[in-house]
């Protein structure tokens, strides 16, 4: 057997800048997708943990220890006090917690807004756990330094989903609810200085910007200006015509 993939890095180039993702069905029938990187290439499953293991007989580590939790529930009256994550535990959530980020990335860049929605929520729920179990505060911070690029990335997964469909004021509401998500967790870590200046609130909010530029105005929006261009120009009659028309569609809108 030759282990040599010399000749598939020379089909595919490393491109720097560029993030090359392919996917494809194995010879497993299993989805795969690969991440051309500088010195090779990176291969995961498109379902599942991505590398395909079943840690302790669960699809993750993390249905290993929820798991572990309800045993303990049973075991203590439903109560959760003494269940604990050790460092160990939290180091090895965090290395799968990894893999599932490349994943997302990848998802990402094949326009598989859905599989990152799933990915990136299932890593929150890592972090939520973590944040409630693990046997300090630093250890739960290992993950949880991690939340505005996961949110960030899960806004625009869910923000792109309502693009495609043409709803823009989705996709407005989306993304505000995200920013204030993320500001809400720089609050809770005290760093006002992040609140309105951390890269995912600037690539938000640019973002949010670009889309209130870009997307068709409203009925009631192409009256409100028209109201104001006629106004400008000092046309009264034709401001009238414009505000009896904008008041029979706010009435229209009100009753519907």
């Amino acid at each position: 057997m030759s282990f040599d993939i010399s000749h598939v890095l020379n089909e595919w180039p490393y491109q720097p800048g560029d993030i090359q993702v392919r996917r494809f069905k194995g010879k497993d029938g299993c989805e795969k997708i690969q991440l051309r990187v500088d010195v090779g290439l990176l291969q995961m499953n498109g379902q599942g943990r991505p590398d395909g293991k079943r840690p302790f007989g669960h699809e993750s580590l993390l249905e290993h220890h929820q798991a572990r939790l309800e045993r303990h529930r049973k075991a203590h009256g439903g109560e959760e006090a003494g269940f604990k994550l050790t460092a160990e535990d939290c180091a090895k959530l965090q290395q799968e917690a990894i893999q599932y980020y490349h994943r997302y990335i990848c998802l990402f860049q094949l326009k598989d807004f859905a599989g990152v929605i799933r990915d990136t929520e299932r890593n929150l729920e890592v972090f939520r756990f973590v944040k409630k179990h693990a046997d300090s505060d630093e250890l739960a911070w290992m993950l949880q330094q991690f939340t505005p690029q996961l949110l960030m990335m899960q806004v625009r997964a869910q923000g792109a989903l309502a693009l495609e469909d043409k709803n823009y004021v989705e996709a407005l509401d989306l993304i505000k609810t995200g920013l204030e998500e993320i500001r809400e967790f720089y609050r809770q870590q005290a760093r006002q200085d992040l609140v309105e200046h951390g890269s995912e609130i600037s690539f938000l909010e640019n973002w949010l910007q670009e889309i209130q530029a870009k997307r068709p105005l409203s009925e009631e929006e192409k009256l409100e200006l028209a109201l104001n261009e006629a106004v400008g120009r000092e046309d009264y009659e034709k401001a009238a015509e414009v505000r009896d028309a904008l008041r029979n569609l706010k009435q229209s809108s009100s009753s519907s």
